[in-house]
């Protein structure tokens, strides 16, 4: 059973977790969680390239490029955002633009993508096995 989605849903989903996702980065992490900062990086950009794939790209190559692309620069501008909020609070919340962030981000955008290019050849494998055995179930 397909989930029939609309245009507008789809963008008023993504406008709410994008908007979740700075509050989300602009607060500092709990002391128990900084010694995971990089993974929990990795983490969130794995599961927001998969989440926006699915939403959005289904199995559009290049549609799930620009999510990649869109992905990697909200991840620079947030690192930027987080740096430059500390100036217009007395009470500094994050701390300053850090590259090996940026760094994780990639790496979890790139773990995702190389998981889906593999799905996206398994399928394109076996839908073209099905053309070349018949896919009316008949040949035995």
């Amino acid at each position: 059973m397909k989930l029939k989605i609309s245009t507008a849903q789809k963008i008023m989903i993504t406008v709410l977790v994008l908007g979740c996702s700075v509050v989300g980065f602009m607060v500092k992490l709990p002391a128990m969680f900084r010694h995971q900062d990089r993974e929990m990086h990795a983490a969130f950009y794995f599961v927001a390239a998969a989440f926006f794939t699915l939403l959005l790209a289904g199995r559009n190559l290049w549609i799930h490029l620009l999510i990649i692309g869109a992905l990697a620069g909200f991840g620079v501008c947030i690192e930027y955002a987080q740096q430059y909020s500390n100036r217009f609070f007395r009470h500094p919340f994050h701390g300053r633009f850090d590259p090996v962030d940026v760094k994780y981000n990639i790496m979890g955008l790139l773990a995702f993508s190389a998981i889906w290019l593999l799905y996206l050849l398994l399928a394109w494998l076996f839908r073209a096995q099905q053309v070349n055995h018949g896919n009316d179930g008949t040949n035995m």
